[in-house]
């Protein structure tokens, strides 16, 4: 049975994220993105074994490799694909909300001499930081002044489209709210009701056992 833990992690936007963590054979790790629309991800990780010898983390063994699997808020696929023990990833996200990030080592016969364990240190860069700006520089022939405006220009559009995201995160809210008050005005409606009811209920009672007592 393959094991599956979700580690949900709500980054920060515009930061670049490292982190590392441990799995075991065939044990699945997920981390969900909250994240814009149009937005692109680039995350780079290394796998070590686990060296009973050394009693450390080691460079893993040529034949073992990570699947990475990547959904979208509406469960579709957006990346699915085992590159080996050491890569990166990169994808664009089409639909806002939680993009879930999930990888796990595609081998088991590592396990037998490692001990089981594996650490994936994993970084995950958002938006403008995917960009190699000394790169565009050198490719753009950009003057520091030029490229400053280009990374100002970057970060501007990812801030509109963060801010984008929150009104669509705010109309959700909005609609779940109403709804939730709707329900709640209901039930209210339908205990008063219930009540009004039972009182009826209960003086036509009493009435009629006053009367077959000839006390009124």
């Amino acid at each position: 049975m393959i094991l599956q833990r979700i580690a949900v992690l709500f980054c920060v936007l515009h930061l670049c994220q490292g982190v590392y963590f441990f799995i075991g054979e065939k044990e699945k790790k997920c981390f969900i993105e909250e994240l814009p629309e149009d937005t692109m991800v680039v995350a780079k990780y290394n796998a070590m074994l686990y060296d009973k010898k050394t009693n450390d983390y080691v460079g893993s063994s040529p034949g073992m490799g990570m699947h990475v699997e990547v959904r979208d808020p509406d469960s579709k696929i957006i990346l699915s694909k085992t590159y080996g023990s050491e890569g990166s990833f990169t994808f664009t996200t089409h639909t806002p909300g939680e993009q879930q990030i999930c990888i796990h080592s595609n081998s088991s016969k590592w396990s037998l001499f490692a001990g089981g364990k594996i650490r994936v240190h994993l970084n995950i860069q958002i938006g403008e930081h995917t960009n190699d700006y000394s790169e565009i520089a050198a490719k753009d022939k950009l003057t520091e002044l030029q490229l400053r405006v280009r990374q100002l220009l970057d970060q501007m559009d990812q801030i509109q489209k963060e801010q984008s995201y929150q009104r669509i995160r705010e109309t959700r809210f909005r609609a779940t709210s109403e709804n939730t008050n709707r329900r709640v005005l209901y039930w209210s409606v339908g205990q008063f009701l219930v009540l009004v009811i039972a009182g009826i209920w209960q003086m036509k009672h009493l009435k009629g056992f006053f009367e077959a007592k000839k006390l009124v």
